[in-house]
């Protein structure tokens, strides 16, 4: 379970989320470090080299952790730090303890973040079902880029922690909360999310609840908002959706027109280089699936 739950999330996951980090190390620095940080953000987002960016983001996770040490209570800092080691944890750890430990600190330092800006989210950890979903409705869009960051490490943490089954019984909470966000969040979407509801709702077969066709939907939102430049969208619209339903012809356009695409689109360069990597696993597979 473990490695097929990894790679469903292993490219939306990428390094779209890196900007946000880099944007809140940049709250609390000079205007002269923030001009860095965006540029630094660009050119991240935008190298064709994921081994370089895996050698060199580690730097940045000390220095996230020198910042929550000196403000602990700080939610922008929090976040940037979850949003970095969950980011990192789930895309570049190639070591299960190592992913364990790094997206732990991740949904740690969400958690407290989310406690910080509210109140009820102190409680989640020990919450129901049903008490999750009911505290979401005190949730605002002043507290939306909070919410997904906690989601996202979140979605991370269950990645590195798969083989748990306590953490498939945990995904109806995510789902509820990407639907939340998505209903709150406003002109300040992350379409990211359209990406996670789709592979959310495709994890399990319709006939054990999964939802393939509301993904479907989801999927093609996340392919329209980025006007296709997100290339990791077709993929798991591929991945989660075709391969579900066994829709060869769906599957081999998507993967095709993943591996025809220019993967330098500004802002995406990175993810696109990986998703074109698993389009190319994909169909080299797909006649034994199939």
């Amino acid at each position: 379970m473990k490695s097929v739950f990894s790679k469903r999330f292993r490219s939306a996951l990428g390094l779209v989320m890196l900007s946000v980090v880099l944007s809140g190390c940049a709250a609390i620095m000079s205007s002269a470090a923030t001009n860095l940080s965006k540029n630094l953000s660009s050119a991240i987002l935008n190298q064709d080299d994921p081994e370089l960016v895996r050698a060199g983001a580690p730097s940045y996770l000390l220095l996230l952790d020198s910042f929550v040490a000196g403000s602990p209570d700080d939610p922008a800092i929090l976040a940037a730090g979850a949003t970095l080691y969950a980011t990192y944890g789930a895309v570049f750890a190639d070591d299960e303890l190592r992913a364990s430990r790094l997206t732990t600190r991740a949904r740690r330092y969400a958690s407290t973040a989310m406690c910080e800006v509210y109140a009820p989210a102190c409680d989640w950890a020990d919450a129901t079902y049903d008490e999750f979903v009911a505290s979401l409705d005190g949730l605002r869009p002043r507290n939306a880029e909070y919410l997904y960051t906690y989601g996202f490490a979140s979605l991370a943490f269950l990645v590195a922690h798969s083989s748990d089954m306590n953490s498939l019984a945990e995904l109806p909470k995510i789902e509820a909360l990407f639907n939340h966000y998505l209903d709150i969040s406003g002109d300040e979407l992350n379409v990211s999310a359209y990406t996670f509801m789709g592979q959310l709702l495709t994890l399990m077969p319709p006939a054990l609840g999964g939802k393939p066709e509301i993904a479907r939907e989801f999927f093609e939102k996340a392919v329209v908002a980025t006007d296709g430049k997100d290339l990791s969208a077709k993929v798991e619209y591929a991945r989660g959706y075709a391969r579900l339903l066994y829709e060869r012809e769906l599957h081999d356009r998507l993967l095709n027109e993943v591996m025809a695409a220019d993967p330098y689109q500004d802002g995406y360069t990175l993810s696109n280089i990986m998703a074109q990597e698993d389009a190319a696993e994909l169909l080299a597979a797909a006649d034994e699936y199939f």
